[in-house]
């Protein structure tokens, strides 16, 4: 018998007398075995069929191969495994464990319809590039057949929130914030932002707790608060229908002080605390409280920090006179005067719980848009367009919640309750796995070496534990 030559085998240098050889042949195996856990989790929020039912499919259904729902899922899993490009896709369209995960019968990747040209398991790039780039003339261009109703999709958010959290609370804080994203080519709403010295667009979040409720691409030539009151009035508005009692208040820095947001709060029943930018006539008014914390100093050597408040109204812009607390810090490298304005009452809570306690917290959310921008690519925002952008967005704010609610309901009373998304990935959902299937099973042989085995298995414990929330 003639010997035959694998020329695709890889030679290793000897360990111990022993030829080290390897070969891609060891059938289906997948890096991405967590992605089962993906699976449970959104069967049980149901994140990925909310967002897919703001779609409208146009194609001729005969002819359809990917449903919407499953390029849709198909795209957010592919996210939350850490794969940010659709050109990934050209080869995860094979990988079994995302095959599993999206739903897909034949997760084996074989060709079912060969006479039709049909490919593996999943969609290809190009057909997840299409969807992307849809327009609103959707139902009569021939070849971008799937359109998205972008109120519809913008008000998934708010409602996946709603679900996750059955019982209304009595209070709720809403941060919002505006961040960077940096762009590097010519897509349409591309500005030069002076403060980030780049071009960039300027995306606002709202965000509660850990719960994302609001992604909005906007260009970078605009003030901060724009748009923030169309945004509010649909999130409050919403909230308030499934939790009318509740007692909802905004939290922001300086860049969203401005009359029309405060008016807005003040007209609607919602309390806030904003940041608010220092002036000499505010420096001026907490100039007593300044010199009683250099002194305390000049005395201790140490950090000092006092509060005092007062009524502060502009000369021109603010309708009304309000409540500002001033910090009054002297540190070693000098005066740190700092400012909010917030409509609580002082009976209600004190200057220094105020902005310590409640204005500080606020920091949290920069890890959350940290999160969302950085280890879920939201800033991935490379296509020519503002939608196609923005439907890029909502892919990785999907993404993010589904991994949040992995975070807190599978995770929670783990050391990874804590754990930002790439953490997770990596412990969680990055498990190598060998998958048999027969005629009755489907066989995930995990590494028996993962090191988070048991918390693996504590966490869908608990996501079979908890009752699923979308039916």
């Amino acid at each position: 018998m003639q010997t035959q030559c694998n020329t695709n085998r890889m030679e290793f240098h000897p360990h111990n007398k022993r030829h080290v050889l390897a070969d891609f042949d060891g059938g289906k195996i997948t890096s991405d075995a967590g992605a089962a856990l993906l699976r449970e989790a959104e069967m049980r929020l149901g994140a990925i069929d909310a967002f897919s039912g703001s779609f409208t499919d146009h194609r001729d259904q005969r002819y359809v191969e990917h449903s919407v729902k499953d390029l849709v899922a198909q795209r957010v899993m592919g996210l939350c495994l850490g794969y940010e490009d659709i050109n990934d896709h050209e080869q995860l369209r094979r990988d079994p464990a995302l095959a599993l995960a999206v739903g897909k019968a034949d997760i084996e990747g074989n060709d079912r319809a060969r006479q039709r040209d049909r490919g593996g398991a999943l969609a290809g790039k190009s057909t997840l590039n299409r969807q992307e780039l849809a327009g609103d003339s959707a139902s009569t261009d021939r070849y971008k057949r799937i359109e998205l109703d972008m109120e519809k999709a913008s008000d998934v958010f708010v409602e996946l929130f709603l679900r996750m959290n059955k019982k209304a609370p009595k209070r709720i804080t809403l941060d919002l914030d505006a961040t960077d994203d940096i762009l590097h080519g010519l897509q349409e709403g591309r500005f030069f932002h002076g403060y980030y010295r780049d071009y960039c667009y300027l995306p606002l979040y709202i965000f509660c707790g850990e719960h994302l409720l609001c992604a909005k691409i906007r260009p970078a030539n605009i003030d901060a608060g724009d748009g923030a009151v169309e945004e509010l009035d649909r999130i409050v508005s919403k909230i308030r229908q499934t939790w009318p009692k509740v007692r909802i208040k905004i939290r922001a820095d300086s860049g969203f002080c401005r009359e029309h947001i405060m008016s807005w709060c003040e007209d609607n029943g919602v309390g806030f605390v904003l940041g608010l930018a220092k002036n000499e006539r505010l420096t001026e008014l907490l100039s007593g409280k300044m010199a009683e914390a250099k002194a305390l100093f000049e005395d201790s050597g140490q950090a000092s920090r006092l509060y005092g408040e007062f009524g502060y109204r502009t000369r021109q812009s603010w309708s009304r006179s309000r409540r500002v607390i001033g910090k009054a810090e002297h540190l070693s490298k000098g005066a740190n005067p700092r400012f909010i304005v917030t409509s609580i009452d002082a009976e209600e809570m004190g200057g220094k719980e105020l902005y310590e306690d409640v204005y500080c917290a606020r920091g949290d959310m920069e890890n959350r848009i940290k999160e969302q921008q950085t280890y879920m690519f939201a800033d991935r925002t490379s296509s020519a367009t503002m939608r196609a952008n923005q439907i890029r967005l909502w892919f990785s704010s999907v993404a993010y919640t589904l991994m949040q609610y992995i975070r807190s309901v599978a995770l929670e009373g783990t050391e990874l309750a804590r754990a930002q998304c790439h953490t997770i990935r990596l412990k969680l959902l990055k498990i190598g796995a060998r998958i048999r299937v027969t005629a009755r099973r489907i066989w995930i042989s995990m590494a028996s070496g993962c090191p988070y085995a048991k918390i693996f298995e504590r966490a869908l414990i608990a996501l079979g534990k908890s009752p699923p929330i979308y039916c």
